[in-house]
């Protein structure tokens, strides 16, 4: 059993304090949905902001006409209109840097004002990655461009001194962006975040069971002898498919595999990359139940070590000109691991946050999950695939599910042709090309049949009529089926109640565990 923390208690019946946010039942959904006790931040009629209040009090000082609402994200505001000053204590904003996962808590003296998780985006270089190709597909189909050279050289973004990655700009802007936007509703007197350097080479041998690097040991690293990232592989796995075992002496073609392919990773680091034959690296044993699917690398991926080792002087700069009036400090792993093993607090990236500074209140705050989502989906195109019967079991499949066995038009057959399989055509291929916007997003209320319904998604579709006229259509998704059983609606048959605006951050709760 977890030792809780001495003398620490949480919430005003001070109870033990509980590691997560305290959970009720009966609900009408069914789900278990954590009591919130929410900060309001409060600013003077001057702009000038003072300590934050309770959700109780903002509500009476609003009633009153006391206050106004000043602004909604990414923290809840209200303004006094009868006051242009007042005084403030001590406020420390703590942050556990991170490249997926950030942690903050911010402390007074005697409470914790503010606890919550930052989850931030995982797939953000696929998304480059599609728009990098059709950029250049775009880019083929004019006919003449005028001939530039003064592009090629990679600038610095506005804003900044140094270039960075896209996706390495995005993840430090956004935890620049969070203590920005609060320190101009919170009085924040100090900041401290945990920026640490890692030795990627080291950590490496130490997942290997293999000494560290001393020397010139970090001149040699895993393509060391060989000119290619194939070759290195290759040579490796001693030319041996790492699936089936066939080499390049019994007649294998091989290829490299991505191992993690099927969870998206996608990395070329080599411990993501495997030798794999030709019989074995086909689309079948790409899907679930094949061969490839599910396989783990050897070790985890660095990338968020290589991260922080990137960035974290950068961020610091840009953390400096964000709040000028603020004390900012740096912490390390190491003597936040200490102090959160001295609370006797268990490992997290909020009680990380917590254990940094100088402040570690009693009064702990319930914490809050959020992870960032894209604001827009820029996928104008999208193909959805032919549908068959399949003739042994009477199953429908996709066109892709039944192919005839070739990775690519000039391989000969790399596994069975499953097109004999292929029975009547359910429906047949065709490209979607979105022309249109809809007001309705994701979240939005509509009523349908005098019941309330949540928006998934719109779909608009163009129907041509009997005068050979094309008429727009617009198709509204809901999240589960309505009393009729109809699972999308016409446009024509909703009432919109309320529209969503999507901010870029998403709330939710970690299983309980």
């Amino acid at each position: 059993m977890k030792k809780e923390a001495a003398g620490h208690r949480q919430g005003k019946d001070c109870r033990p304090v509980r590691y997560g946010p305290p959970y009720r039942a009966g609900m009408p959904d069914g789900r278990r949905k954590p009591e919130r006790k929410h900060m309001v931040a409060v600013v003077t009629s001057t702009g000038k902001p003072l300590m934050p209040t309770s959700a109780y009090r903002a509500r009476k000082l609003l009633k009153k006409g006391r206050a106004v609402i000043f602004k909604y994200r990414p923290y809840f505001t209200i303004q006094l209109v009868d006051r242009a000053d007042g005084e403030v204590q001590e406020v420390e904003y703590k942050s556990d840097t991170g490249s997926v996962h950030v942690g903050i808590s911010v402390c007074t003296e005697k409470k914790e004002l503010l606890s919550e998780q930052r989850d931030l985006l995982e797939n953000e270089p696929e998304h480059h990655n599609d728009r990098k190709k059709n950029r250049r597909t775009r880019r083929n189909r004019k006919r003449y461009r005028k001939p530039r050279f003064d592009n090629r050289k990679k600038k610095p973004q506005e804003g900044h001194e140094k270039w960075l990655p896209p996706t390495l700009l995005h993840k430090m802007e956004v935890q620049v962006r969070l203590f920005r936007e609060f320190c101009r509703v919170v009085p924040v007197t100090s900041a401290c975040f945990e920026m640490g350097k890692f030795d990627t080479q080291a950590l490496k041998a130490v997942s290997k069971g293999e000494p560290v690097p001393e020397g010139e040991g970090y001149q040699k690293g895993e393509r060391y002898g060989t000119d290619t990232l194939r070759a290195a592989i290759f040579l490796r796995d001693g030319h041996t498919c790492r699936f089936c075992g066939r080499s390049v002496k019994d007649g294998a073609i091989l290829h490299v595999h991505h191992v993690g392919y099927w969870k998206g990773d996608r990395t070329n680091r080599p411990a993501n990359l495997a030798s794999a034959c030709e019989q074995c690296h086909t689309p079948a044993n790409h899907g679930k139940n094949g061969l490839l699917y599910g396989k783990e690398p050897e070790f985890k991926t660095l990338k968020d070590a290589s991260y922080m080792t990137s960035v974290r002087w950068i961020m610091l700069d840009e953390i400096k000109k964000a709040a000028p009036g603020v004390q900012v400090s740096v912490t390390y792993g190491v003597t936040t691991k200490r102090k959160r093993q001295e609370l006797h607090l268990p490992k997290s990236h909020v009680n990380d946050a917590f254990s940094m500074a100088s402040f570690h209140p009693k009064k702990r705050s319930d914490t809050e999950y959020w992870k960032k989502i894209p604001r827009h989906d820029r996928v104008l195109q999208k193909f959805y695939d032919a549908i068959y019967l399949d003739t042994r079991d009477g199953s429908e499949k996709k066109g892709s599910e039944l192919s005839n066995g070739r990775i690519s038009r000039n391989h000969k057959k790399d596994s069975e042709n499953l097109h004999q399989y292929r029975g009547h055509k359910v429906s047949k291929g065709h490209n979607s090309i979105r022309r249109g916007a809809s007001s309705l997003k994701p979240g939005s209320i509509v009523m349908y049949k005098g019941e309330k319904m949540t928006v998934h998604g719109t779909h608009t579709r163009y129907v041509k009529g009997k005068d050979g006229k094309t008429a727009k259509k617009v198709n509204v998704q809901f999240t589960c089926p309505a009393s009729d059983g109809k699972k999308s609606a016409s446009l024509e048959k909703c009432t919109p109640v309320s529209r969503v605006y999507n901010t870029g951050w998403k709330r939710y709760w970690p299983d309980k565990k």
